[in-house]
């Protein structure tokens, strides 16, 4: 596949959004790329060591980098970033980048209220290790077509290359174009979708879960308050699956941006934050 027609129509929707920078695109590889920002190899995880008793998960979080982070890193260099079973970095963002199945038990109570008696009073965004039992059921990632998952601007696809998703990191501006847009493709008043996940969750393992099910859904992403320190203030992710985007960018002659609509105060409003946030170009 070339990625020309999409570039070309990346930079015309840019152009109309506001937006200064590149979406990045998600794929499965067994070359990691060069320069990538990501975490080093760690001890081996898995639930059976887990369930065995010989899982030292401080021994796993001495060399904790969260997905998040590394995306951040490679967007700041313009490059890309990487997670894989080996290194991972997260025990969490492993499984949710499809990399290690199942899940380890650790993150039902990490997430969740903590292990009782002990220092880890957990993250609190679930009520309790069920709960987020039954989410990590739910999302269940599909197992990974290749050795890594790769986060890299869209330009840096080369030949042979597609991204499964695309994914946007912005503000609330740019992000009402992106949510009307897809509405204007699809039609569909349920095609944007916000469950709840951690930063990479929402970028990778929700879309996932649709795709595998058939559904043409955008996922918005951004509330893990763990994830925050890795994106800019005010700043969301809308990740898009690639069949999904084409017809957004195909649909562009028709929508809103291409006529006399109030888009164009929203786009008022796109420079004034980019110029309050020192980001304008």
């Amino acid at each position: 596949m070339t990625m020309n027609p999409i570039l070309h129509g990346t930079a015309a929707f840019m152009e109309h959004l506001g937006l200064n920078e590149e979406p990045f695109g998600v794929h499965y590889s067994d070359i990691k790329p060069e320069n990538a920002s990501g975490p080093k190899v760690g001890p081996p995880i898995s639930r059976e060591l887990e369930d065995r008793g010989e899982l030292d998960i401080q021994e796993v979080l001495k060399g904790f980098t969260c997905v998040m982070g590394s995306v951040w890193l490679a967007r700041k260099r313009r490059g890309a970033a990487f997670i894989s079973a080996e290194e991972y970095g997260c025990p969490g963002g492993v499984y949710y980048c499809s990399l290690i199945k199942p899940h380890l038990r650790f993150l039902e109570y990490y997430v969740s209220n903590g292990f009782e008696g002990t220092p880890m009073q957990g993250e609190r965004y679930m009520p309790n290790p069920d709960a987020m039992r039954e989410m990590l059921h739910k999302v269940d990632p599909r197992e990974a077509p290749a050795k890594y998952c790769v986060f890299k601007p869209l330009s840096q696809f080369t030949e042979g290359e597609e991204p499964e998703f695309i994914i946007f990191f912005v503000r609330p501006e740019i992000l009402t174009g992106l949510f009307t847009q897809a509405v204007f493709t699809t039609g569909d008043v349920d095609c944007v979708v916000s469950p709840f996940g951690a930063g990479c969750t929402n970028m990778i393992s929700w879309p996932l879960y649709y795709k595998e099910k058939g559904l043409e859904k955008a996922v918005i992403g951004g509330f893990d308050p763990s994830a925050r320190k890795f994106m800019r203030v005010d700043e969301l992710t809308f990740t898009v699956p690639l069949s999904l985007y084409k017809k957004m960018l195909d649909a562009l002659p028709e929508s809103m941006f291409n006529h006399d609509t109030d888009w164009k105060n929203v786009r008022k409003k796109v420079a004034r934050s980019a110029r309050a946030w020192g980001e304008e170009e």
